[in-house]
């Protein structure tokens, strides 16, 4: 059983959701990177997202666009991210995923890439702009390697792209809970448990819903329709804020995210 699987089961067992906080490698450094990871992990997170920063991250919103034009100014690479995950793999628990747009997997190779990320402790990887349609070649490299590819959901799907994304995804579902970007809301989408729901009738993965999930009452509320809640730019803003520095701030946000999980089970 691979480690998403292991750590699911885990959590169904226990009546309990999957808190799973973004963050861009490189932002501001990529020695800052690891000291964030290891402040989520003691901190409540469930799962690890790691954002590979890109020139054009076209799902992105400015939050997360300025820490990836940060991150690259840096000259953070993939290859320095898969460097920075067998770094940290060792001493954490929880999987590790990646999101990375296509084009730095396709320049790296889909069998080099499918290889190193392995190596490195990596345990799956998100491609917001490869439709599962496009997806063969790299589950053909990444799956023998025991790396999950996940690929999202959005409101806008229909029926049948619903159940092409959940025969295709390995690990869980990403459930994108609004059209647009990801960004700091004031609101959750009003629909996104019509769209879990949906998404639900064709798989037994997971479901994790993220974009917009911004503070612990939006955790909360997500929680209580879907198995996961990812928060990425809320996260970013507070290290965009902070710095290097911003450990502190991170923990507390977190733990606080941990409880707006938990609150909805409870």
């Amino acid at each position: 059983m691979s480690r998403l699987a292991s750590t699911f089961a885990a959590l169904r067992a226990q009546g309990r959701r999957a808190l799973i906080p973004f963050l861009v490698a490189g932002d501001p450094t990529l020695d800052a990177t690891a000291t964030f990871l290891d402040c989520f992990a003691s901190s409540g997170a469930d799962v690890l997202e790691i954002g590979v920063p890109f020139s054009d991250p076209i799902a992105d919103g400015p939050v997360n666009q300025r820490a990836a034009q940060r991150a690259l100014a840096g000259g953070t690479s993939l290859r320095d991210v898969l460097d920075l995950a067998a770094r940290v793999r060792p001493r954490l628990a929880q999987p590790i995923v990646l999101l990375s747009y296509y084009n730095p997997i396709l320049r790296l190779g889909l069998e080099a890439f499918g290889r190193l990320a392995a190596n490195a402790g990596v345990d799956g990887v998100v491609v917001p702009d490869l439709p599962p349609e496009e997806g063969g070649p790299l589950r053909a490299a990444a799956e023998p390697n025991g790396l999950d590819i996940i690929f999202l959901a959005a409101p806008t799907s229909t029926d049948e792209r619903l159940a092409r994304v959940a025969a295709s995804s390995r690990g869980f579902t990403y459930c994108v809970s609004l059209t647009g970007v990801t960004g700091v809301r004031d609101d959750v989408a009003t629909d996104v448990g019509g769209l879990v729901g949906r998404l639900r009738r064709h798989t037994d993965l997971p479901i994790c819903v993220g974009f917009g999930v911004s503070t612990p009452e939006h955790a909360r509320q997500v929680a209580g329709v879907a198995d996961g809640v990812i928060v990425g730019s809320a996260i970013v803003s507070v290290i965009e804020q902070g710095g290097a520095a911003a450990v502190p701030a991170l923990a507390e946000f977190v733990r606080a995210l941990r409880a707006g999980v938990d609150a909805a089970v409870a």
